[in-house]
């Protein structure tokens, strides 16, 4: 690593606030209905979030509707209290996975390399299937947005390998 991003990181804060959002028809559905919903990716992100002592002020189950997706992101973007969002699940290639085209308009900036090195890493993991994976991160309005695959697996992978390590610094320079 370079002095210089040892320096940003040094600099970068420690302890953001998140919110996460679980895009699934199914387990959103469960919800409508007042049915016990299982969120094992989601319950990932947030035991993850609060070990790396940062606290998860939001938590919402969503349908795969881009309307519901946008009103999402719409609200945390809107959020003063809001450093980050993880938008999990609903990023594969069926017709229904709308959550990278429902979010990408809102980002002011985007950050290719977060896909790439996901796909790489996941690559190590499964093979050739990484070619089906999408995520995407980026900055909206000085918070930063990520977008990840709904598997437990991917979402280990997100928070332990690029979320987690770098989210402080994404916002050190998104407010700068």
């Amino acid at each position: 690593m370079s002095e210089t991003t040892k320096k940003h990181k040094t600099e970068a804060p420690k302890k953001l606030k998140f919110g996460i959002f679980t895009c699934s028809t199914s387990r959103y559905t469960q919800v409508k209905k007042g049915e016990k919903v299982h969120d094992p990716s989601g319950d990932i992100i947030e035991s993850m979030l609060r070990k790396a002592r940062h606290t998860v002020l939001l938590r919402k189950i969503v349908s795969d509707d881009p309307t519901m997706i946008a009103e999402g992101i719409k609200d945390t973007i809107g959020r003063a209290d809001l450093d980050a969002v993880i938008f999990c699940g609903g990023t594969g290639i069926t017709l229904s996975d709308v959550t990278i085209e429902t979010v990408t308009p809102f980002l002011d900036k985007t950050l290719p390399g977060f896909g790439e090195i996901f796909r790489r890493l996941s690559y190590d993991e499964i093979g050739s299937a990484a070619i089906l994976s999408r995520a995407i991160a980026g900055i909206a309005r000085g918070k930063a947005v990520f977008c990840i695959p709904g598997s437990p697996n991917a979402v280990q992978l997100c928070l332990s390998e690029l979320i987690l390590p770098e989210a402080g610094h994404l916002i050190k320079h998104a407010r700068e």
